[in-house]
């Protein structure tokens, strides 16, 4: 049973500034993010953003287009798991919509995550909230791992 040797989070001190970090991850099969697709017109924009809608779009190979949609569903679960805690004491609900994923072009199109819900950014600012997330995908699976950086808890 865990008892005092249970690690939740890693609580840490930096030049005397306490913070923690929280670790999320999800896997997907793409089969399934590609049957949803396909059997609902509306499954894209509701897991997606219109930016990252037309972002992945712009992929020229269909299963490489299902892989990125799997990876953005990964994403955005392992974000809400990593900061589930916040949110329950937030009493915050999250929607895929939250937030977007970007890839940012100045660092070979490395993922990061863009906070667009006005309570969720206020949740991040309150708490001082940073991302790392990582994603990847095969023909099979998309998984995707974030590290949360929480300053004030």
């Amino acid at each position: 049973m865990c008892k005092d040797m249970c690690i939740t989070n890693l609580k840490y001190t930096m030049k005397g500034i306490p913070m923690s970090f929280y670790c999320g991850t999800d896997i997907v099969e793409v089969s399934r993010i590609k049957n949803a697709i396909e059997k609902n017109d509306n499954f894209k924009s509701s897991i997606c953003t219109t930016f990252e809608i037309d972002d992945i779009e712009k992929a020229s190979n269909e299963d490489f287009k299902f892989q990125r949609y799997a990876g953005r569903f990964a994403s955005k679960e392992a974000i809400y798991k990593a900061l589930s805690k916040i949110f329950i004491s937030e009493k915050f609900s999250p929607s895929f919509l939250d937030v977007e994923i970007i890839n940012d072009d100045n660092y070979r199109r490395r993922p990061y995550v863009k906070v667009i819900n006005e309570d969720l950014q206020k949740i991040f600012y309150k708490y001082k909230i940073e991302i790392d997330l990582s994603i990847s995908h095969i023909k099979e699976n998309a998984t995707a791992m974030v590290v949360a950086y929480v300053e004030k808890e």
